[in-house]
Order: structure tokens, then sequence, then C-alpha cells
């Protein structure tokens, strides 16, 4: 069997999961000598119990890898494994990545550059807008909107992306050709055409309570970072919020008022270190200079994060590119009073472009530094 479909089948084969999966493959050399194994074999794989190893072995008769990705075909969906070039490198470095995604749309380079925008079902009105300006603000950026397609705040940040011109991906709790909620179809074909709704799911498979919570993990994985608008203390969202903490990602929430169930889940957040959001313009600071690689492949160190730096900020970061300077020495060469530009280097330390060292001396981070080219 060619290794493509060997992905294919074994998730088409329920009870194993990506992580057995991976384990079998680790152990047997390759997702063919997994379907090929014989019970002997596949029991010797420490943590393969033999129900699964007999489930396993049992239903490899019943899936056919390659009239599932005719299926997905005839249906507009392109069917991608670890093996293809179209699957998102972020994914690789999970522990559990997902064997199979089926993929309508398209899947870029430039999802690379993603943000997750989540939250509640019953939504407010307040979380609703915030969510769309969210998404808005990312999309005009040109960053990747990631969501759920989920009622509520994920619909409103899909929306807001395509309205600010910019991609947004939907990552499905069931199979691309069962679309749940019905009503979100509309908007699906909307993402299709400007960006990519996908799953792990094969074919058929409806959506359940252990469906959602474990694609939660492709939401943030997809994710440089994700966002909470509005969730309860133990709502879904919650769970993309931990599942990005596990993943090393960053976490952002956005305040609400505490007298409502749905900011309970952004306060316990922020109390726990996530980084408190307003505006599209709080996330980029975190990671506009975090990717220098990807920053100086598209354009200058200024022209890419004008979104977050103010005039008199990108004056003393040019100040600042040769070489550290005493404080002094940077008012004068940004002619800027020393009140002014006190809360000018508060600021951009707080963004992470710069660290104060002793004697009154301030440096560019060296992230900064190492990009090459600066307007």
């Amino acid at each position: 069997m060619l290794e493509r479909w060997a992905y294919i089948a074994l998730n088409m084969m329920p009870g194993v999961g990506p992580v057995g999966v991976r384990r079998l493959i680790s152990a047997l050399g390759s997702p063919a000598a997994v379907w090929s194994a014989t019970e002997e074999e596949s029991l010797a794989v420490r943590g393969m119990g033999e129900k699964t190893v007999g489930r396993l072995l049992r239903d490899r008769d019943t899936v056919d890898p390659e009239a599932e990705e005719q299926r997905a075909w005839a249906m507009g969906a392109m069917v991608v494994t670890p093996l293809d070039a179209e699957y998102p490198n972020q994914l690789s470095t999970l522990h559990d990545p997902p064997l199979v995604l089926y993929v309508r749309g398209s899947l870029e380079a430039s999802d690379a550059r993603s943000v997750a925008v989540v939250g509640s079902r019953s939504a407010s009105a307040y979380g609703l807008a915030t969510a769309d300006r969210l998404g808005y603000q990312l999309g005009q950026c040109g960053w990747t909107v990631v969501s759920g397609l989920a009622r509520g705040i994920d619909t409103a940040a899909h929306r807001g992306a395509l309205k600010g011109g910019g991609r947004t991906v939907a990552v499905l709790g069931c199979a691309i050709d069962r679309l749940y909620p019905a009503e979100s179809e509309g908007l699906a074909e909307e993402i299709v055409r400007q960006g990519a709704v996908v799953s792990e799911y094969p074919l058929g498979r409806e959506a359940d309570r252990q469906t959602f919570p474990y694609r939660n993990r492709i939401v943030s994985g997809l994710s440089l970072g994700t966002v909470v608008v509005e969730s309860d203390r133990k709502g879904g969202s919650m769970h993309t919020a931990d599942a990005a903490m596990e993943q090393g990602r960053s976490v952002f929430a956005v305040p609400g008022r505490v007298d409502l169930p749905g900011a309970r889940g952004p306060l316990y957040l922020l109390k726990n270190g996530a980084r408190l959001v307003e505006s599209a313009e709080d996330v980029l600071a975190e990671f506009e200079f975090e990717m220098p690689a990807l920053v100086a492949a598209e354009g200058t160190l200024l022209a890419r994060v004008e979104v977050v730096l103010s005039p008199e900020e990108r004056r003393v970061v040019e100040a600042l590119w040769q070489a550290p300077l005493q404080v002094d020495e940077v008012a004068r060469a940004c002619s800027l009073s020393s009140a002014l530009l006190s809360g000018i280097l508060l600021s951009l330390e707080m963004k992470r472009v710069l660290r104060s060292l002793p004697g009154g001396v301030v440096e560019l981070r060296s992230e900064i530094r190492n990009l090459k080219e600066v307007e």
C-alpha cells in the first residue's frame, strides 16, 4: 500500500487515534508497515493493547483509502497527509498531529502567520463586535484568522477576516460533508474562496461531544497564538487555550464585564498569564518581532510594524539600529524631550522591541537587530 493511502486508511479506522498510530509508526517504521503488521508485531509496541490491535486488524479490510480520496475530490476537497507539501509545518510539531486533513479551499505558506480567535456560541453583542473587529484588523494586516465555524464568536471572527480582505481557516469538529451547524453553509463557501475549511475526520463522521474538544488542538496548533474573546470558565474555548499553552503558543484574552458569564474564562486566563487584548495591535506587538525570517522576507522592519509603532517609536528604533545608546543620546538623536522619551521607551520595552541596560543604556532586542533592512 502507498504510504499516503496508509495514512488515510489508518485515519479512517476508529479507536486507534493519532497518538496510537504515531506510536505504531515510530516502532514499526512507516504507515504502510503499520498497515501490514501482524498481531504479534503490533502487540509488541508499547501501549498497544489487545482490544486496540484486534480492532485494527478486524477493520483493515473494511476501509478503502483510494475510494475515500476519490470521494473527497468529487466534492472539491483535497486530502493532505504529512507526506504532502500542503501539510502545515506548524502541525508537525504537535505530539498528536492529525494524520490527515481534508481541505476545501487552499492552505498557503502565508498561513504560518495565523492567530486563532475563539469564544462562546452564546456571545454578547460586545463579544461579537470585538471578534468581528479583531478578525477585520488581523485580515487587513495580512494575518490569517483561524477559528471553528461555530455560532457566535467563531462566526464573527471569520466574517471579520473576510471583510478585512484576509484569509481565514475554519477547523471543523465533523467531516467536511457533515457541516455543523447547518446554517454555516453559506459562510463556509465564502471561506473556501478566501481561505480553507478543514477537518481531520473521515467522510461521513458526524459531530459529537468528543470531536469538538479534540479538534481544538488543531485550531491552536495552526496558530501562533489563541485569543479568547468570551467564554465561561468551563467553555469549549478554554480547551483551545489549554491546548495552545501545552503547545507552547501564546494565549490572549479580551477583558469584559466581570459580572457576565462570558468574562469568566478570559478573566481566569488573564490572572494566569494571558496577554490582555483590546485590539489586533496587542497581538501583533507580541509576534512581529518574534518572526524575523518572515518579516525580513516580506519587507523592511518598519513597513511591517507600522500598525504597532507610532512615528516617534519608529524614530527611536532607527536611532538604536546601529548600537546601544545612552537615554540622553537617544533624546538628542530623535529631538525628543526627556519626559516624552521616557514614555516611548517604556512602551517599546512593553512591546519587546528594546530592553534597558545598567547605566541608563537602552538597546534593541537581539531579534530586532537580526532584521537586515529598515526604512
